[in-house]
């Protein structure tokens, strides 16, 4: 199996990848951001694009892959609807457009949220309700894993500084949150591996909330 991970410096794509790079069945991981990671492996493959709403350039290295795990986002708070928008819609709906020339029966897993709805009250969660309509409609293999509060595990850790405060300060209680409370909580290593749940067998519902990805 060959997949492509967009988001690969997050606290949930360094999930993923960790379990990509451990799977038996996968051969080839691709990465695809704006900086390379620094991290070296026989599976792995990183490209750099300035602009990750346009992959045009990277076309011809498309081919051929059986699934991508979009793990690309942003916290809302701080920034201009206009610009999560362009990060949170934008970016991975013209990823999934030109991956499903490429490759139209490949599994697309797009990491949404709890709480995302395309009629929400927050302007976020329309946003993520939008991108995964799109996402459903341009794959048949398409998903929108929507995971609650996730505990950073082997070594995985968020971009955000105010995250990282709060997983610091959570970090006594969240192993206990993680094993009673399952309904609204994961790990980044549970996670991954739910993705690549997704890619080799897929899952009964299009969308994927956080009870059934545990």
């Amino acid at each position: 199996m060959k997949v492509i991970v967009f988001g690969a410096s997050g606290m949930v794509g360094q999930g993923v990848l960790r379990e990509s790079l451990l799977a038996d069945d996968v051969e080839e991981v691709l990465v695809i951001g704006r900086r390379a990671l620094g991290v070296h492996h026989p599976k792995l493959t990183e490209v750099t694009v300035t602009d990750l709403g346009d992959l045009a350039p990277l076309e011809d290295r498309l081919d051929g892959y059986d699934a991508c795990f979009y793990c690309l986002g942003i916290s809302s708070s701080g920034v201009s609807e206009q610009q999560y928008t362009r990060i949170s819609y934008d970016y991975p709906v013209a990823a999934a457009r030109i991956l499903a020339k490429h490759n139209p029966e490949m599994a697309f897993v797009y990491v949404s949220g709890a709480g995302t709805d395309v009629d929400g009250r927050a302007s976020w969660a329309r946003i993520k309700g939008r991108t995964e309509v799109e996402i459903i409609k341009i794959f048949p293999h398409g998903y929108a894993f929507r995971p609650g509060l996730i505990q950073p595990t082997y070594g995985a850790q968020s971009k955000t500084r105010s995250y990282r405060l709060l997983y610091t300060l959570m970090a006594p209680v969240m192993p206990l949150l993680v094993r009673y409370v399952p309904k609204y909580t994961t790990t980044t290593d549970r996670l991954g591996r739910a993705m690549l749940r997704a890619a080799r067998l897929g899952f009964p519902d299009h969308v994927v909330e956080n009870a059934d990805l545990r």
